[in-house]
């Protein structure tokens, strides 16, 4: 898309009519245009401009859409906002190839490739944490929520840092971080009894309709989709003229298939059309395509040294085919309902194009093996002859390759002449939708490949060749290094949990009901406090001795100890709690426990037990493991949890080194 231009050029780095008739000023504009860091800020002042404006086109656009009921003018409405979305895509990615200082017109030449469809991040609106979670941490943890304003404050940055990422390895540490901070969110706010009420929107990165929901999943499948999102973009912007920039081009591709692999199987009912069934599976074979098509720039890259060597011709003849295979099927899955019916038109054409300029390319690799080949390659033919598709007249294993220097040059001309119909076939395709951005790079690599087989076709043509009887035959699709889905390592980044005071999460979360009893004051007696302690993190009160202390206290057995003496405990191991204990003279301890609140009544059978101890390691001085540790569901949205049905729980504590308190 060519960016529009103000005519009154005010606050853009423009000339105004004003400045326009005088001619010292514009002499000093254009000084000024013509010094690179000026011209930059002009740009970026234009962007931004731009992107003010279509954000405020937007949020009419949706304001008129809530609040309209007729159906006509939703989906008039919905049109605008998906032009309003693509033209937000294609600012913002052209505001971040200007700060990483990247040039947008790239020049025409040899070293020109196909443009790569990167997608669009996923944008959201302002979210207030603090409210509804300061309320959360009053009612339901006991604690003063004010307290905690330092923690929701990091979270709430953090969240707004994602909105706008870096496009490179720090934007998806960025992402990955605040993803882990939502799975640690997820474990202690959210339950299906309690959770902070917060409602999360987001636009649908291929339409720009909002969406929203009150499911934290939502969120977390959004910047998933993001992750994905950002590592698409990170592959389009690689160098491609060198091989290294081709093998980062295909990880990052792959990684981006890998991410919406991932939520397409751990998410279900999408409430928007970019994060559906249809949409991820579709984008994840766009995402294989397009790295299978820079495995083959770079076979290209190390072939193009020896453009005279058969074997490495007829491979990259097959590595294109297995390239325009790809796109085929990705066109197809493109042109199926419902994600034709909101899929950017640019992206569909851009697919079945390379899928006939690949196979177009697969031709004219194949003419140049067998017109170029040395004496000392023929003999590879024979032992190529498996690249071609058998026809009806064919033998079933293919047609043989000919071996006369005659009938070579008539078959190479005969592939040629199917690389030219071919790339033809290309541009016109290409005419049929318009250019979303101001270099037609598409054009250009097609033009060139266009021009390269006429120039071939031209040296083989003679002019004695009246009749053309022979035809190319198909070329099988083969790859040698077929791309690898690769799901994120989202817990590469280590995070820690942002409301780690509130205690461990196999006890603190809203998945638990508790009573906060005490403090409590108990001084020694003759067999000491009269409890036994056992597990880390926090320790647990694991029997009461009759008649004690502890009994006397109202302390009972799964009791928790929180805090000793006013200290908080909740994160101190076994020793550490055993050894403040004994050091207590004759003015005894203060101690504040936690008890469980009776919960529903699990299913199966078996010793009854604290529910919080299921699963749990509980004897010795291990940590007991939490509810939810790592790794974390990825997604819970619309999804039963795989539960045991056996319902069995662990048998009663046999360790002996169990302490008891004197």
């Amino acid at each position: 898309m060519i960016l529009e231009e103000r005519p009154d050029g005010q606050g853009t780095g423009e000339d105004s009519p004003r400045q326009q008739n005088d001619g010292s000023i514009r002499k000093g504009h254009d000084s000024f245009v013509q010094n690179q860091p000026g011209q930059l800020h002009s740009h970026r002042a234009r962007l931004h401009q731009q992107i003010s404006k279509e954000l405020r086109m937007r949020t009419g656009a949706e304001n008129l859409y809530r609040a309209t009921s007729n159906t006509w003018v939703r989906e008039t409405v919905a049109l605008e906002l998906s032009y309003v979305n693509s033209n937000l895509q294609l600012l913002k990615e052209e505001l971040a190839e200007l700060s990483c200082n990247a040039d947008v017109d790239q020049p025409e030449g040899e070293s020109v490739t196909i443009p790569m469809i990167p997608l669009g991040l996923k944008e959201t609106k302002e979210l207030d944490w603090a409210t509804p979670l300061k309320e959360l941490i009053s009612e339901h943890f006991g604690e003063d929520g004010a307290s905690y304003e330092t923690e929701i404050q990091e979270l709430e940055d953090l969240r707004q840092a994602t909105r706008t990422p870096s496009r490179d390895e720090v934007g998806l540490d960025l992402l990955a971080a605040y993803y882990s901070q939502l799975c640690f969110l997820d474990a202690r706010f959210f339950s299906p009894a309690r959770s902070p009420g917060l409602l999360f929107h987001w636009y649908d990165s291929l339409t720009g309709v909002p969406a929203q929901q009150r499911a934290l999943a939502f969120e977390k499948g959004s910047v998933l989709f993001n992750i994905g999102a950002l590592h698409t973009q990170i592959g389009a912007r690689q160098d491609c003229s060198c091989t290294e920039g081709t093998s980062q081009a295909a990880e990052a591709f792959q990684r981006a298939a890998g991410a919406f692999r991932l939520l397409r199987e751990n998410f279900s009912h999408a409430p928007s059309p970019d994060m559906s069934a249809a949409s991820l599976s579709m984008l994840e074979q766009l995402m294989v395509a397009q790295a299978q098509e820079c495995i083959f720039r770079g076979l290209l890259l190390r072939a193009s040294a020896t453009p005279d060597i058969c074997p490495d011709q007829l491979q990259l003849a097959q590595e294109a085919t297995q390239v325009a295979t790809e796109y085929g099927l990705v066109h197809r899955a493109m042109a199926q309902p419902p994600v034709r019916d909101y899929l950017p038109a640019s992206w569909t054409n851009l697919a079945r194009v390379k899928a006939e300029h690949f196979c177009a390319l697969a031709h004219y690799h194949a003419a140049m093996a067998l017109c170029e080949s040395t004496s000392a390659a023929k003999g590879e033919l024979s032992r190529q002859e498996d690249i071609f598709q058998p026809s009806a007249t064919c033998e079933p294993q293919g047609p043989t390759l000919p071996q006369h220097p005659e009938e070579r040059r008539k078959l190479a001309k005969a592939h040629l002449k199917r690389a030219i119909l071919g790339q033809e076939e290309a541009l016109r395709l290409h005419t049929l939708c318009r250019v979303p951005r101001k270099v037609d790079l598409l054009q250009v690599v097609v033009t060139q490949a266009l021009r390269r087989s006429l120039t071939k076709y031209s040296e083989l043509e003679r002019e004695d060749d009246f009749f053309e009887a022979m035809e190319a035959p198909d070329i099988q699709p083969k790859t040698h290094q077929a791309p690898e889905v690769s799901i994120p390592s989202l817990s590469q980044v280590k995070v820690t949990d942002f409301f780690h005071r509130l205690g461990p999460l196999s006890v603190f979360s809203t998945k638990n009901r508790w009573q906060l009893v005490g403090p409590v004051h108990m001084t020694r007696g003759e067999g000491g406090f009269g409890f036994t302690l056992r597990g880390d993190s926090p320790v647990l009160i694991a029997a009461v001795v009759p008649g004690g202390q502890a009994e006397s206290a109202g302390l009972k057995e799964g009791d928790y100890i929180v805090s000793v003496n006013g200290q908080p405990c909740k994160w101190w191991k076994h020793v550490e709690v055993v050894t403040q204990l004994r050091s207590m003279g004759e003015e005894g301890v203060s101690l504040q426990v936690v008890s469980l609140l009776p919960g529903p009544e699990p299913r199966g059978t078996g010793p009854r037990r604290p529910a919080l101890l299921w699963n749990q390691r509980e004897c010795g001085f291990e940590t007991p493991t939490p509810a939810h540790t790592r790794p974390w569901p990825i997604l819970g949205w619309s999804r039963k949890n795989k539960q045991s049905k056996s319902g069995s729980h662990p048998d009663p504590c046999t360790n002996r080194n169990c302490i008891t308190c004197p």
